[in-house]
């Protein structure tokens, strides 16, 4: 094949759907760009951007103070009262955590009236993160800047004539938005702000844009200004969310002095922008072979072809781009950096007890370190609350991450009967397993995770003191997000999920902190093993008793298997085995994509290749992904949702390549519709660099490792020892594909 992997996607017509518009982001800013050549608008965002609950309580935003109630709770259920757990609330309805929202759209209309898109294209460039529209002589690029943190864009053509504002009128604003504009003439163009606030709240948000124009005529127009005659203008855009009143004066300040460079401004920014962003997004690639011919499709085109590989080239290039995008001052929300509405599904929170985790699955494995640091700072930031909730919940010390948060507060007040997410105590553990991963590739101790394991650790030595019939620990009350048994009430006793966290906490700790070390080994040793049930399947539950629930979209229960990697098929078979057959019984539940990837993901760490394609394929033929290649939450594009299109790759490498501190899988779960390809650049656990090639006919995998270790290496031909050195390239052969 000629040529290569396509690094950008393209469309031949605008967004007619703010869910279709192309994405630039830089981890704080986010910028939806629809490329209507006549109403040119880019929708934006930022991470900070969430809005109180009109009829928001402060009592409501704390957990709840149970730790009086929890002794006779775990009384009750140890006695065989399997509803116990259902009275261990403080009576308060369910309370969302407080939604994400777009701040304004960015508009230049040039008339009105149906454009004739004879020659229209729009793209966007992945390794840049630039969009382009094209049409009529007339151009617009729009990127979001990591170097700057501003969104920038730059229109040039003809004689433009056009009518440019900051519109905050989009789906579902509320009605009660207090909203004032604000427009300026300058001696570069013009100063734009939007100043609004929340209903009901002292909490507001600030958007300022400086125009920079060339040629023609500015002047004031009704909320904005209109041009008339220039040949380019340089718009620069930064939101700040305050309290009281922002700076808008030393903001244009700090915008206007962006302008002062030594060349054209926006070639200056783009340059400064370029030395983070396409460093980033050019360490790994994924070469599949694709068709020429669909390698030049547009996004549109290449989804109805779901099973060639030139989209599975052009969803993995996406859902990288997409991922480093959106990690910056936070990691990825449910949807990523962006939305396009006001109504958000699930409020557009972080969700930690299986999405959050699915999305940043890759961060290691495909070098992206700044999508870990934004996770690093998510949870510092959180700490304070982790602690209160252990407190209040469990009257532990130590930490207890919530289910869901909008990135403010990290207190556990998202729960109800059906839902008690307050009684979930694997997610810190769940949080920090990717901090571990990173700290394991780069070969050196984060200080902060050390920390924070050695606070989940607090936490187990306090929260561990019940024992079952046979004297090893008991976990009560325990939750398998979000699922039951088929005979108890939501709470129970020793989820597999929690038994896996506390005992990989403890562990990990105590690998962390030596003087801690024995005493946290001899806690996590007390813990039962898990449960093998008359299915022969992994139980959900480990306690006696308890039946599975086995149509359900999350996978909770297979946490030993991924992200961890306490069950496996190298050194626990047995077990590993029973995960496999728990996962062929798990149903899709309602088709979430999360599911379907999630399974993917166990599924590859289990060496089995169908079903990794299965899982892949029914997100691939269920119509998830937007023209934009942004993904949804259901089939046939239903709720906006980045879970698919950023875990996807996390997919792809895992069937690829899987690596621990000592161990090296090539191809373990072989995908049949990929018989041929290039994987260049991953970053494996014990401190090398990757890039494998293979091929019916075997292939090969380079090493470049940056300290030395003795693994072991699994191929299709079994396993042997693999001697690396520091600084010295290894090329390891790999066998014929079995046929």
């Amino acid at each position: 094949m000629t040529g290569g992997p396509v690094h950008g996607t393209w469309e031949p017509r605008p967004a007619a759907r703010w869910e279709d518009a192309f994405l630039c982001g830089n981890g704080r800013h986010g910028a939806l760009v629809l490329g209507d050549p006549d109403d040119d608008r880019t929708v934006v965002t930022h991470h900070t951007l969430v809005r109180p609950n009109d009829d928001e309580g402060g009592r409501h935003r704390l957990p709840p103070l149970l730790a009086g109630q929890l002794p006779d709770i775990q009384d009750r259920l140890l006695s065989g009262d399997l509803t116990a757990a259902e009275d261990f609330t403080d009576g308060r309805p369910l309370q969302w955590v407080r939604p994400f929202h777009p701040a304004f759209q960015l508009r230049l209309r040039h008339h009105e009236g149906a454009p004739d898109l004879t020659g229209y294209r729009r793209e966007v460039d992945f390794a840049t993160g630039e969009t382009t529209a094209r049409h009529d002589g007339r151009t617009s690029r729009v990127f979001v800047s990591r170097a700057d943190d501003v969104i920038v864009q730059h229109v040039t053509g003809r004689d433009l004539t056009l009518h440019l504002s900051l519109d905050h009128r989009l789906p579902n604003a509320p009605a009660r938005l207090r909203v004032g504009h604000g427009a300026v003439l300058t001696p570069e163009g013009a100063l734009l702000g939007l100043r609004a606030r929340y209903p009901g709240s002292d909490l507001g948000y600030t958007g300022v844009t400086v125009a920079a124009v060339t040629g023609g005529r500015t002047e004031l127009a009704p909320s904005g200004v209109r041009l008339t005659g220039a040949h380019s203008v340089l718009l620069l855009t930064r939101v700040l969310r305050h309290t009281g009143e922002a700076d808008v004066a030393a903001e244009s300040r700090s915008l206007r002095d962006l302008l002062t460079t030594d060349g054209p401004a926006y070639d200056t920014l783009l340059a400064r922008h370029l030395t983070l962003h396409r460093t980033a997004y050019e360490r790994v690639t994924l070469d599949l072979d694709g068709d020429p011919a669909e390698r030049a499709l547009p996004g549109s085109a290449l989804l109805t072809r779901p099973r060639g590989t030139a989209l599975l080239e052009r969803l993995f290039a996406a859902g990288r781009y997409h991922l480093l995008s959106s990690g910056g001052l936070c990691p990825p929300r449910l949807t990523g950096l962006w939305t396009g509405d006001w109504d958000t599904a699930w409020s557009g929170a972080f969700t930690l007890d299986a999405n959050l985790n699915l999305q940043t699955a890759s961060a290691a494995a495909a070098a992206l370190p700044e999508v870990t640091e934004a996770l690093a700072c998510f949870v510092q930031a959180q700490l304070p609350h982790w602690r209160d909730n252990a407190r209040a919940v469990f009257g532990a010390r130590g930490v207890v991450a919530p289910a869901h948060t909008d990135g403010e507060s990290g207190h556990s007040y998202h729960f109800s009967r059906e839902y008690p997410l307050h009684l979930w105590t694997a997610g810190a553990d769940w949080l920090l397993k990717p901090l571990v991963d990173h700290d394991e590739t780069y070969g050196a101790r984060d200080p902060r995770t050390a920390a924070a394991l050695a606070e989940v650790a607090d936490f187990y030595e306090d929260f561990l003191t019940r024992t079952g019939p046979d004297g090893s620990l008991v976990v009560v009350p325990s939750y398998s997000p979000e699922n039951r048994p088929a005979n108890g009430g939501w709470g129970a006793l020793n989820a597999a999920m929690d038994l896996s966290a506390a005992r990989h906490a403890l562990r990990t700790a105590a690998a962390y902190h030596p003087d801690r070390a024995d005493r946290l080994r001899a806690l996590a040793d007390r813990l039962p093993p898990h449960r093998v049930n008359a299915d022969g399947a992994l139980a959900e539950w480990a306690w006696p008793g308890l039946d599975d629930t086995y149509d359900h979209r999350h996978l909770s229960h297979l946490y030993a298997v991924w992200p961890l990697d306490e069950v496996t098929p190298y050194a626990t078979p047995d077990t590993a085995e029973a995960a496999r057959r728990a996962l062929e019984l798990r149903g899709p539940e309602n088709d979430s994509a999360h599911g379907h990837l999630h399974h993917a993901l166990i599924a590859a760490r289990l060496r089995d290749g169908e079903r990794v394609a299965d899982a892949l394929g029914r997100v691939l033929d269920g119509d998830f992904f937007h023209d934009s290649l942004m993904s949804a939450h259901y089939p046939r594009r239903n709720v906006y949702n980045a879970d698919a299109a950023h875990t996807l790759p996390a997919v792809l490498i895992e069937a690829l390549v899987q690596s621990t501190p000592d161990r090296l899988a090539l191809l373990p779960a072989p995908l049949p519709a990929l018989p041929s390809g290039r994987l260049t650049g991953i970053r494996t656990r014990f401190g090398a660099a990757l890039d494998l090639t293979w091929t019916p006919d075997g292939g090969t995998a380079v090493l470049r490792p940056d300290r030395t270790a003795r693994i072991t290496l699994w191929t299709s031909a079994g396993a042997g020892p693999l001697d690396l050195a520091a600084g010295e390239e290894r090329v390891v052969p790999l066998p014929a594909a079995t046929r």
